[in-house]
């Protein structure tokens, strides 16, 4: 199994992330190889220690953009990102505290 703390990459904080946070919804940059399953445990082993429980998680892949500079031509990094919803009976992650108001 991989280390948990390599798949998640960093939280997402924008303004569609901030408005799941009230019904324990939780967005997380994760790498374009992981699968939910994989994403679930590595959650509920990072958060441990708050009590957390996934209930599901769903994913989105964006593929990178073409970009453009004279001639030259690449592609944006491509982007995967793991909604998160926990359990009812869950606690709240605390790194999220206070963020949705």
């Amino acid at each position: 199994m991989k280390d948990p703390h390599d798949l998640i990459v960093r939280p997402v904080l924008t303004e569609k992330a901030y408005e799941g946070i009230d019904g324990k919804r939780y967005v997380f940059e994760v790498p374009v190889t992981a699968t939910k399953t994989e994403i679930k445990m590595a959650i509920e082993s990072v958060f441990a220690d708050d009590g957390v429980k996934v209930d599901k998680v769903n994913t989105v892949r964006t593929i990178g953009k073409i970009k453009r500079q004279g001639r030259t031509q690449g592609r944006t990094r491509e982007v995967k990102k793991a909604y998160v919803t926990l359990k009812k009976d869950s606690k709240p992650i605390k790194f999220f505290e206070g963020m949705a108001q």
